[in-house]
């Protein structure tokens, strides 16, 4: 009997606001190590931490573009544990009352299938600083710029059953937050980064024992990460052996993921509603205006094109990769003399 994968996805995104979550502190990628951190980012006793309005609103927008629940009244809590680069001892984050709950997202597949992936909830919460190794010879260096940076936590249903549709959701995923233009999603500078849950089970039962793959920065990485790990529980589970619930770390050189450490519950982290911070609400006029200001979704304006400027299901994927190229090819359409020459338009777009 074959083995199933049952993958789930915990993404972080962080937000394009110009400063952090609680403080007055720059966000910006690249300054000098530890010039962008402020008494509050660190923690520091008697300081108070003052919520940034605008990644309230960003997280709304994502949530409304999911066709998520958004919390009416949405709690800040204290994540505790230790880590060099978290320098207050505990992370700022959401656990029982997320600001974007239940909602879903549709991906396509290579082969033209549209799936559909459940969406459990999108939390907001500030980034970690950074530890750097490669340049300190046996030690390691902390870079505090990041933290207070804020994110959404976007965690989805353990809906995925392949590495492919895996790597097809986290697209997903990234071109709508690049859309909306809350999150730069520059994998490469940390932006924008998975943690992959992954296990595996005969079909029909129940799930097995998952494994977490720790901070992917890469589509490529993800992939091979996901598959590497499969290989690897599938070899233990066929010689009649246990899958230890644990973290993971995926090396692309070796080309195998080692243990980290044992996966942590929510309990381990004792979360209690932060005492520095007010529940937020958000009333329904509030949301009503946040989504008079979002730009139209990229799967309604791929069958906007298909519609009024008779392009192919294929051009309009293409013409919609982003939301600069969609803007682009109306631009040429209607230069050219408007929707009859849309498809003369979208193959001088996708060609010259």
């Amino acid at each position: 009997m074959q083995w199933e994968t049952v993958i789930g996805l915990e993404i972080h995104a962080q937000l394009s606001t110009q400063s952090k979550i609680f403080s007055g502190s720059a966000t910006t990628f690249g300054a000098e190590p530890n010039t962008q951190a402020s008494l509050i980012d660190l923690g520091m006793p008697g300081v108070l931490p003052v919520l940034n309005e605008n990644a309230v609103r960003m997280a709304c927008m994502f949530g409304l573009a999911i066709d998520a629940e958004i919390g009416e009244r949405n709690v800040f809590a204290r994540k505790n544990y230790f880590y060099p680069d978290l320098p207050k001892g505990y992370q700022t984050s959401q656990m029982d009352h997320p600001i974007v709950g239940k909602g879903h997202l549709d991906i396509t597949l290579e082969d033209g299938t549209v799936k559909r992936i459940g969406i459990t909830r999108a939390h907001l919460e500030e980034d970690a600083g950074k530890s750097l190794h490669e340049d300190f010879h046996g030690m390691s260096g902390i870079d505090l710029n990041r933290a207070g940076t804020p994110l959404i936590e976007i965690v989805s249903e353990p809906d995925m059953r392949s590495a492919a549709e895996a790597v097809a959701y986290v697209k997903a995923i990234h071109q709508l937050v690049t859309w909306l233009g809350i999150s730069d999603a520059i994998m490469a500078e940390g932006s924008f980064r998975a943690d992959c849950n992954v296990s595996l089970r005969r079909p029909g039962q129940p799930f097995g024992t998952r494994c977490e793959l720790k901070n992917l920065n890469s589509f490529r990485f993800i992939e091979q990460a996901i598959n590497v790990e499969i290989e690897r529980q599938m070899e233990i589970l066929e010689y009649g052996g246990s899958i230890d619930q644990e973290t993971r770390l995926f090396d692309p050189n070796k080309m195998e993921t080692r243990s980290m450490r044992s996966k942590e519950e929510a309990n381990d982290y004792r979360y209690f509603p932060d005492p520095d911070l007010l529940p937020v609400i958000i009333p329904d006029e509030q949301i009503e205006a946040i989504k008079a200001t979002m730009p139209e979704l990229p799967a309604a304006r791929r069958a906007r094109f298909i519609a009024d400027f008779g392009v192919t299901e294929y051009d309009a994927h293409v013409l919609t990769l982003s939301r600069e190229m969609a803007d682009f090819y109306e631009a040429v359409v209607a230069a050219a003399g408007g929707a009859k020459q849309g498809k003369i338009a979208a193959n001088w777009v996708m060609g010259e």
